[in-house]
């Protein structure tokens, strides 16, 4: 009888206690009264008339695939992660007001935000440099509505967008358009910078060569021809003659 009140007091003991681990918070629910939240760590509570709530504490991502409305009327089909948290600090007011299944809410305001927002975008842009903006006003837009309800929007990712096909071959084709205007602007831009080095080269040659035609006079030349003569004498296998006009004949002759 005694191992029977041992084992029973160790089993009540037992389910008195519970672990909240890391990425959890838990709430406890005494008589329909909510406590504190509590952290990592163990908790003890009466089983008869508490039991412990967990909520998870950590990013989730919650992943949809939605059909999105575009400025033009047109339905966009996108895949689309929202990351999510819950605010630790409130995760009694959670429980109190929406309950452990909090997902639905988080979709329901996704739901509105999005299509609020991409309504104000053509579908093109949902393809382009102007997805980042959306994700971001998606994401604003529903952190206005969460945030006070004790959750945070980290970030809304539109993974995947499928256009009507008409739509998606008229950009691929303006994409197309473009990308090939581009490098003809290129090539002509190689084009003309190759001209104006050729310019540039021909006008330095030019200068090169006016430089040296004003440099070269007449007293110069003769200069020039007598230091060559002078080197020719100081050859010892050298014999050469050298004609100019009848003022300067020249022989040289080495033995």
């Amino acid at each position: 009888m005694k191992a029977t009140h041992i084992v029973l007091c160790f089993g009540l003991l037992f389910a008195s206690c519970a672990v909240i681990h890391p990425g959890e918070v838990g709430v406890k629910s005494r008589l329909g009264k909510l406590s504190e939240p509590k952290m990592n760590g163990l908790v003890a509570f009466n089983p008869l008339t508490t039991r412990l709530i967990k909520l998870p504490s950590q990013t989730i991502n919650r992943e949809l695939l939605i059909n999105l409305p575009s400025k033009e009327g047109l339905t966009i089909q996108s895949e689309i992660s929202i990351l999510y948290r819950i605010k630790p600090d409130m995760a009694a007011k959670i429980v109190e007001e929406i309950g452990p299944d909090f997902d639905k809410i988080i979709t329901a305001v996704f739901r509105s935000a999005s299509a609020d927002v991409t309504s104000r975008f053509y579908a093109k842009d949902m393809h382009s440099g102007e997805r980042d903006k959306i994700e971001k006003e998606i994401a604003t837009k529903m952190n206005g509505i969460l945030n006070e309800r004790g959750f945070e929007i980290e970030a809304v990712l539109m993974k995947s967008i499928t256009l009507p096909d008409g739509l998606a071959k008229a950009i691929e084709a303006k994409l197309e358009a473009e990308q090939l205007a581009q490098r003809m602007d290129f090539v002509l831009l190689s084009e003309k910078k190759e001209a104006e080095r050729k310019i540039i080269e021909a006008q330095g040659t030019r200068d090169a060569q006016l430089i040296l035609s004003e440099g070269l006079t007449e007293n110069i030349l003769r200069l020039r021809q007598i230091e060559m003569m002078q080197q020719l004498t100081t050859s010892p296998n050298a014999k050469v003659i050298v004609t100019g006009n009848h003022s300067d004949p020249l022989l040289i002759q080495a033995q």
